[in-house]
């Protein structure tokens, strides 16, 4: 028997039992099609052996997926735990293995590349990451299908989000319940999405013939989750606070910062929305319990979609050029901006 077993393969099962690897291969995947004699003459040759087939092998074997990816900055938080379920809801009921990558919220592309490198998958969802052109290149070579969440990219299918749109709802619904001095918790990192956000903000206010203040444009200091956390969206309101004329309104570029900020406004002795009218993004499941008013980017759904697709492409059953979707958000009124001025 070899000492190394990850050194056995389905060519020597087949050797030792006397098979073609068809054969072994329908033993493994308890096919009908096999006698009775022969199957249990493979079943030896596996204990023999000490023969554990991989994923690929399997995935070979049963002409079938096996493994899919999901590549992507975090699992801890909200927006993504919502996008995560809209996967798994995809693919429960199918016998698929969800490879979960990490990318962490530095050096994300040469965390990608390094674990493209490291083996092959069935399929990839990309989630988060701007698609360069080395990324294209080294996904070209996978020769496996992928789908791209949150950018876009010609040679892939992708799903993403009319970001600026869903900003402009939440902005215009507070200058119609009469606000006029409106600020913006905004990321501390720079990146498409909050480009975006900032740009409906302003679009928005501009259009209503009010002033644009970067003054009132404020970002708190944690880092941790590329600054969409409640305790930035915290730091960034007690600096607000401390700006005259006081806002009246704060429109939160996530739901885990406007959390943040709703504490802040609390500790102030300052109520929401008396006092300080407020909006979040993401429609995240804590929001609906809270009352607070949210943008809803439909990310479950969007999760679904995905992987639905990436599903019809491993599989074969879509041949079609890669097309892009753009999803519009809505706005959810509750509790935290019902007042009026």
């Amino acid at each position: 028997m070899p000492e190394d077993k990850n050194k056995v393969t389905i060519y020597d099962v087949a050797s030792k039992a006397g098979v073609a690897i068809s054969t072994v291969s329908r033993v493994l995947n308890s096919s009908p099609d096999v006698s009775d004699e022969t199957r249990a003459r493979v079943k030896r040759a596996i204990e023999i052996l000490n023969f554990s087939p991989d994923r690929v092998a399997r995935s070979l074997a049963q002409q079938k997926v096996q493994t899919i990816a999901l590549a992507i900055p975090t699992f801890t938080t909200p927006f993504h735990n919502e996008l995560l379920k809209g996967i798994r809801n995809c693919i429960r009921d199918e016998d698929i293995d969800l490879l979960l990558c990490d990318l962490g919220s530095t050096d994300r592309h040469v965390k990608l590349l390094n674990f493209l490198h490291r083996g092959a998958v069935s399929g990839l969802l990309l989630a988060g990451v701007k698609v360069t052109d080395r990324i294209a290149s080294e996904l070209k070579t996978m020769n496996a299908p992928v789908v791209v969440i949150g950018y876009h990219h010609p040679n892939f299918d992708s799903y993403s989000w009319d970001d600026s749109h869903g900003a402009g709802l939440a902005v215009s619904h507070l200058i119609e319940r009469g606000h006029k001095r409106i600020g913006l918790i905004r990321s501390s990192s720079q990146s498409n999405t909050q480009n975006e956000r900032i740009a409906g903000y302003r679009r928005a206010l501009e259009a209503a013939g009010l002033d644009f203040d970067e003054s009132i444009v404020v970002s708190g200091e944690t880092a941790k989750h590329a600054g969409y956390s409640e305790e930035s969206g915290f730091e960034a309101m007690k600096r607000m606070l401390a700006i005259s004329p006081r806002v009246t309104a704060v429109f939160a570029s996530s739901d885990a910062q406007a959390i943040g900020a709703w504490r802040a406004i609390r500790e102030e002795g300052l109520t929401v929305p008396n006092d300080i009218a407020l909006v979040g993004y993401d429609d995240v499941k804590t929001s609906r319990f809270i009352g607070l008013s949210t943008v809803d980017q439909h990310m479950l759904a969007v999760g679904e979609k995905a992987a639905a697709r990436l599903m019809q492409r491993v599989e074969g059953k879509m041949n079609e050029p890669p097309q892009s979707f753009l999803e519009r958000p809505e706005l959810k009124i509750r509790n935290s901006s019902e007042t009026s001025r």
